[in-house]
């Protein structure tokens, strides 16, 4: 386990067990890998960031993940896997959220992207995320620092 505080001073819990927090997570964070590329898309309002959101009623977490990351970014999921999940211990209420790893085989251009501007293609992701303004804070902590490390030491 891997404790931190994230953009907003909160406690995080960092995990690469089986789901260690919930079963049933609510949220999903997806890091996607497209043509050796890294897939991203420009949130409207956070900037730019891996996709992700709320699992709805009904679906599980990975059936979330895949949603996701067609409606952020019109990637269609060829491989998905689960690699972790944090704890986010916020000032009013909590966060459960599990991330996983996706590799996209195709890219389909779509009239609108759900609350974004649609996909943002990276060789590298810079070294100065945490300090640069054109992305979220999503990619502001350890959460995606230790997520890549797990991710270029299994699957790259």
């Amino acid at each position: 386990m891997h404790i931190f505080t994230d953009y907003y001073q909160n406690e995080v819990t960092l995990s690469f067990d089986d789901q260690p927090f919930s079963k049933e997570p609510k949220h999903v964070w997806v890091i996607c890998r497209y043509q050796n590329q890294w897939l991203l898309t420009e949130h409207k309002e956070r900037g730019v960031e891996f996709p992700g959101g709320k699992v709805e009623a009904g679906e599980s977490a990975e059936e979330a993940a895949i949603r996701e990351v067609m409606e952020e970014t019109g990637g269609v999921v060829e491989k998905i896997t689960y690699i972790a999940q944090y704890y986010v211990a916020g000032k009013n209420d909590h966060v459960i959220k599990n991330v996983y790893f996706a590799k996209v085989n195709e890219l389909k251009v779509q009239d609108g992207y759900f609350e974004t501007n649609g996909p943002v293609l990276l060789n590298s992701i810079p070294e100065n995320v945490r300090k640069n303004k054109k992305y979220s804070f999503i990619m502001k902590d350890d959460v995606l620092t230790k997520s890549l490390d797990y991710i270029l030491k299994r699957y790259e």
